[in-house]
């Protein structure tokens, strides 16, 4: 039976809403708790959760539409069910929300799950700004104060901050002019970007996601999604990936300074640390800098216990620009090509689009691991820590030797899983789950 999904109402007040971002479209297959849309309100971005699993279908609010509380947004089938007819809803005014606590309403259709997403303060310095607006000037480094607001009492809107963008940018380079090479600096930047991908229960420690080369905090929802975990879930986009900025640390270290600073910002104190791949060195040393209390570790996949590495996949996928060039390369993750999914390619080729990013990832690649050899190493980080510490390895792992999960202190609780390449958390989903739930209740 198809399932509703309707836009919730996440404010006391709010009679309508505005979806500000789509993250699966008519026809993806989706999974009960996956990321569906975000609502904009006057404090906060709200991200809504599919009410369940199937096929996304007649989508009837495209972004930036306006439509009532409690009204169908899209639908979830299943395999060949018969589709409804729908007609798009008529747009609405934009109301502006007073400010109260999210809430999610009480109403007979199945409600999609909200999960609140911190962000700054719509009135900052006397600028009126949605969250998405700051969200994008930040990232493009525009000053709000000169761009004139469109919405209610002279709100900057996203519409605002294109045009301004727009209106600012230079005629395009010639193809044949390369990037600009990004800065090799020593200096921990300041925080990095950073999302609230679950509120969680009052009185547990947070999560803390630190996420591997080449990728982004996002793909740390495929773990989540229809999770029961009760933990506050903080994921950090490292330097030179995804929305923080583009810059080639000189150091393991640098970054863990910036890690540092980032959960300072975000009032984390004490926390479990969850690292994959690169993001696993970043936990460990983080962890043994000692500057954050950390109170257990959880490495997947981690590097920085071994110099070999796979060279030819880190140049691949960072000068890969096509699907066609791309998907060969994603392939090397998997034990079991068949679970690269539709999501995780489309992602991967939308980052190869942004060539300033392509380029402080490449820049990255060759100051932590240049000729094919990780120049940093962790093994004596884990050493000297006195507090629980998981790894986890896949034993067909393509891109990191599991044999670099041997040898370690026997305080190191060691899990390597058959059939997986170098992607537990997507390959041993539940397995993995089962080591954070464990080590979570270890850790309060």
């Amino acid at each position: 039976m198809a399932v509703e999904v309707i836009l919730p109402k996440v404010d006391m007040d709010m009679e309508t809403g505005q979806i500000s971002r789509w993250y699966a479209k008519d026809g993806d297959t989706v999974t009960k708790g996956q990321l569906l849309f975000e609502i904009e309100t006057d404090k906060a971005a709200m991200e809504v959760d599919a009410p369940a699993s199937g096929i996304l279908g007649d989508v009837s609010a495209e972004e930036g539409a306006v439509v009532p509380v409690g009204q169908a947004v899209a639908w979830i089938y299943a395999e060949g069910e018969e589709r409804k007819a729908v007609s798009k809803p008529v747009a609405e005014p934009v109301v502006e929300p007073q400010a109260t606590q999210p809430l999610v309403s009480e109403a007979p259709a199945v409600q999609p799950v909200v999960t609140p997403a911190p962000v700054a303060q719509t009135d900052i310095a006397g600028v009126r700004a949605t969250p998405l607006a700051r969200r994008l000037a930040k990232d493009a480094g525009l000053d709000l104060s000169a761009v004139h607001g469109s919405g209610p009492k002279g709100r900057i809107q996203k519409k605002d901050v294109e045009a301004n963008l727009a209106s600012a940018a230079p005629a395009a380079l010639p193809v044949s002019v390369a990037a600009p090479r990004p800065v090799v600096t020593s200096q921990a930047q300041g925080a990095l970007n950073a999302v609230w991908l679950r509120q969680g229960e009052s009185g547990q420690l947070p999560l803390v996601l630190i996420h591997g080369f080449a990728s982004d905090l996002n793909s740390w929802r495929m773990l989540l999604a229809g999770a029961s975990l009760g933990n506050p879930v903080l994921a950090v986009d490292l330097p030179a990936h995804g929305g923080s900025p583009r810059y080639v640390p000189e150091s393991i270290d640098a970054i863990a300074a910036s890690v540092e600073a980032t959960l300072v910002t975000h009032g984390v104190e004490a926390c479990i640390l969850v690292g994959h791949s690169m993001g696993g060195a970043v936990a460990a040393v983080t962890a043994a800098r000692g500057f954050i209390d950390v109170r257990s570790l959880v490495l997947i996949s981690s590097a920085g216990l071994g110099p070999q590495i796979n060279g030819a996949f880190l140049n691949g996928l960072v000068g890969a620009k096509s699907e066609a060039s791309i998907v060969p390369w994603l392939k090397e993750l998997f034990a079991d090509e068949t679970l690269l999914s539709r999501a995780f390619i489309n992602a991967t080729v939308a980052q190869a689009q942004d060539v300033e990013l392509r380029a402080a990832q490449a820049g990255l690649a060759a100051q932590l691991c240049a000729d094919s050899t990780q120049t940093f190493e962790i093994r004596s980080s884990l050493g000297n820590l006195n507090i629980p510490v998981r790894l986890i390895f896949g034993a067909q792992d393509r891109i990191i030797p599991v044999a670099h999960a041997h040898g370690l202190s026997g305080a190191v609780g060691v899990h390597v899983f058959q059939n997986c390449g170098h992607m537990p958390q997507l390959e041993q989903r539940d397995a993995v789950l089962r080591i954070i739930g464990e080590v979570s209740r270890a850790a309060r």
